[in-house]
């Protein structure tokens, strides 16, 4: 059975008794500490949350900025293609007006030159009808008078020419 001794009841007055110690002792400093470190350890949770909070804040704000950037990058390039297209009008417009002006230049030279080369041609064609009438007639026409009357002639046959 069991042996209650004296020995049994000093073991339980000591193990009380230094329990009452221990608890005295220790059992507010260990608490302590760990309370303190629980209150760290929830300090750091909480930091680290309100850190990924503002990570999460910044994340956002800096994709909706990044987003108005490309819109407004966008924008700008829209832009410069419209002002590139509209300088590209300008430029064919520029050109073909200066076509058109040089081609209306180049007719009006062409009309001028012709003009004058009938003019010369009429003015040999009339000396030499004078100089054979003369030859045929066998005298001396005044090429003043005659020169009237060919130019006349040869206006003429132009214009049976061209009917």
């Amino acid at each position: 059975m069991l042996d209650f001794s004296v020995t049994l009841v000093i073991t339980i007055f000591n193990i009380a008794f230094l329990c009452l110690i221990l608890r005295l002792i220790l059992w507010k400093p260990v608490t302590k500490f760990m309370a303190e470190r629980a209150k760290r350890v929830q300090d750091s949770i909480d930091k680290s949350e309100k850190d990924k909070a503002d990570a999460q804040t910044l994340l956002t704000q800096y994709a909706d900025k990044l987003k108005a950037v490309e819109t407004e990058a966008n924008a700008i390039i829209l832009k410069a293609k419209h002002q590139a297209e509209v300088e590209a009008e300008k430029i064919i417009a520029s050109g073909r007006a200066s076509v058109e002006e040089l081609t209306v230049n180049t007719r009006k030279q062409l009309e001028a030159e012709q003009k004058a080369a009938m003019a010369a041609f009429r003015k040999e064609a009339a000396a030499l009808v004078v100089d054979a009438a003369g030859r045929l007639i066998g005298r001396e026409i005044k090429s003043e008078d005659n020169q009237q009357y060919a130019g006349l002639l040869i206006s003429e046959a132009e214009k049976d020419r061209y009917v």
